[in-house]
C-alpha cells in the first residue's frame, strides 16, 4: 500500500477509535440521542477528519441503520437499553468504521455483548494473505452460538476503499462455501453481530440515511439544490435528513423526490426478524504479509 495511503488510513482510524470511545461514554439513561451524535460527528472535524457516514445508533432489536432526524431532540436512551454505536471517519476519502455496543444501567446482556466481541477477536487472529473468508464467518458464528446467542446471518463486513464504504467484499458472520479469498493490502471492516432472536433481519422503516445513486434530471429548484451538494459533498458516501438542514430548512420533499426520481435511495432500518436483542462490535484492519493492522 502506498505510504500516503496507509498513513491516512492510520489517521482515520486513530480518530474514529478515539470518538467511538467518546461517544460511548455520553450514552447514559435520558440524554437526548440527538445530542450525541452531533457531538460525535462534529469531533470528528474538529480531530481533522471527515464523517464517512452519519453516526448510527441502532438501540435493542435494531441491528443498524438509524440516525436521528435534526428535530428529534425529544429521542432519549433509556435504562436497559442496549445500544450499537457506530461511527466512521475518513480521511481523503480513505475510511475507517468502528463500533461498540453499550448497555445503559443493567448488566443482563454482558454475555450477549461479549458473543460479539469476542467473536470479532476471533476473527482478527485468524486474518491473513490467503485465507478463505467463509473460515472466518464459521469461526464467528461458532463463537457466538457457544455464548447460546445466533449469529446475524444476512449481515456482513465489508471491504472499503477511498470513497467506498462497501466495496465488494463480504464478510460473513456465518459459514459460506463460495466467499472471498483474503488478499495482502486490502482493507476490511469486520462486524459480527449476535442476538437472541432469529439471526436475520428485516429492513422497516425509514433510517434518515440516504446516498447517492446518480445524477438525473431535476425540474425542481430545491430538489436540485439538494442533489447538487449531495453529489459534490458526499459522492458515493451516506449522508442524514439532518444534514441537508444546512441547505433546505425542510428537506423532506426534497428528499423525497430525489427517491422518486431514484437519483438518492434510502436505508432500511435492519430489525432482527424475531425482535431479539442486538449486539456488535467492529473494527477496522488492513491485511499485512502475515496477519494484519487494526486501525481502529
Amino acid at each position: 500500500m502506498d505510504p500516503e495511503i496507509l498513513e491516512n488510513y492510520r489517521k482515520a482510524g486513530k480518530i474514529a477509535r478515539y470518538v467511538r470511545e467518546f461517544g460511548s461514554e455520553l450514552i447514559k439513561e435520558d440524554v437526548p440521542i440527538l445530542d450525541v451524535v452531533n457531538k460525535i460527528e462534529d469531533l470528528i472535524v474538529k480531530r481533522g477528519g471527515r464523517v464517512a457516514f452519519p453516526v448510527n445508533v441502532a438501540i435493542d432489536d435494531v441491528a443498524a441503520h438509524f440516525t436521528p432526524r435534526h428535530d428529534d431532540d425529544k429521542l432519549t436512551f433509556q435504562y436497559g437499553n442496549v445500544v450499537k454505536l457506530d461511527v466512521g471517519a475518513h480521511v481523503n476519502g480513505y475510511i475507517a468504521d468502528t463500533a461498540v455496543t453499550v448497555e445503559i444501567g443493567t448488566r443482563r446482556w454482558q454475555d450477549l455483548i461479549k458473543a460479539s466481541s469476542e467473536a470479532l477477536q476471533v476473527a482478527i487472529d485468524m486474518v491473513k494473505p490467503g485465507l478463505d473468508l467463509g473460515l472466518v464467518g464459521k469461526a464467528v458464528s461458532q463463537t457466538i452460538k457457544a455464548y447460546g446467542f445466533k449469529p446475524i446471518s444476512n449481515l456482513t463486513g465489508h471491504s472499503l476503499e477511498q470513497f467506498k464504504l462497501h466495496a465488494g467484499i463480504s464478510i460473513p458472520n456465518v459459514e459460506e462455501f463460495e466467499a472471498d479469498i483474503v488478499a495482502k493490502g486490502q482493507v476490511l471492516a469486520i462486524e459480527p453481530f449476535s442476538t437472541d432472536g432469529m439471526g436475520e433481519v428485516k429492513g422497516y422503516k425509514r433510517s434518515n440515511i440516504y446516498r447517492f445513486v446518480r445524477d438525473r434530471p431535476v425540474v425542481d429548484n430545491d430538489s436540485r439544490l439538494l442533489l447538487e451538494k449531495i453529489m459534490r459533498y458526499r459522492r458515493s458516501l451516506p449522508f442524514s435528513e439532518r444534514w441537508c438542514v444546512r441547505y433546505l430548512p425542510n428537506p423532506n420533499k426534497a428528499l423525497y423526490k430525489l427517491i422518486q426520481k431514484r437519483a438518492i435511495s434510502m436505508y432500511p432500518i435492519l430489525k432482527d426478524k424475531g425482535g431479539g436483542m442486538v449486539a456488535q462490535t467492529e473494527h477496522t484492519i488492513i491485511v499485512t504479509s502475515d496477519g494484519c493492522e487494526v486501525i481502529t
